[in-house]
């Protein structure tokens, strides 16, 4: 009688699972994407700006990733990477007030390094619900530290 039990409640969340509308239901290439930016590091500071981000599984994002500061940055979360789809990073350029795509990646990226005053674009899908504490710029600096050591670390939630 269990084994019945056990078959018969999953097969009605399979059943329910299917029968409610899904975000990302559709051609994702046809999704618009929501826009985050992400500021890594400040002139003088090793920093997230901002130092949480929300995502919500289902959903097309383009998370924009700028350098403001003088030094090179890591946007690095091995626990992130493993609970989304990633659809491609571009690399980019302000050019005569439009922007640029210099080169474009696809399959795992587990870590990107944003050169000073420059930018990048990670265009993906959350997959899995979660809260990551792994974010962090792991460049060390002349002290010998990272710059994660000087507080450049961050939360990711993802609904």
């Amino acid at each position: 009688m269990r084994f019945v039990q056990v078959v018969s409640a999953v097969a009605a969340l399979i059943a329910a699972a299917w029968a409610e509308p899904v975000g990302a239901a559709g051609d994702l290439s046809r999704q618009q994407p929501i826009e985050v930016t992400v500021d890594l590091g400040k002139p003088g500071q090793h920093v997230f700006s901002p130092r949480q981000l929300k995502f919500e599984t289902g959903k097309l994002y383009k998370l924009i990733l700028r350098n403001p500061s003088n030094d090179p940055h890591y946007f690095t979360s091995h626990d992130f990477t493993q609970m989304i789809w990633t659809r491609k990073v571009q690399v980019t350029q302000a050019r005569d007030g439009k922007t640029i795509t210099l080169a474009e990646f696809k399959g795992a990226i587990r870590e990107i390094e944003v050169y000073p005053g420059q930018t990048a674009e990670w265009w993906f899908v959350p997959v899995q619900t979660g809260r990551v504490t792994d974010l962090r710029c792991g460049i060390v600096g002349s002290d010998g530290k990272s710059h994660a050591d000087h507080g450049m670390v961050g939360e990711i939630v993802i609904e």
